[in-house]
């Protein structure tokens, strides 16, 4: 029974698309190792950028600078 965690920012990902990540992980998994779809399950947390630090700084500090 796979889990696969998926972590991205709050931010823009739209229900599509996440949507079709969940099914494009679980697609991965069955063909690449045989994995049940099944009992496949995939989970998506989406973090604030103030919550995600890179480098010492957080997202939203970064995002600003770039």
């Amino acid at each position: 029974m796979p889990y696969v965690n998926v972590k991205i920012t709050k931010d823009g990902a739209t229900k599509e698309q996440k949507a079709e990540l969940i099914k494009g992980i679980t697609k991965l998994l069955a063909d690449l190792l045989g994995k049940n779809p099944q009992t496949t399950m995939v989970v998506i947390d989406e973090v604030e950028t103030d919550n995600w630090g890179i480098g010492g700084e957080t997202v939203t500090e970064r995002r600003k600078c770039g």
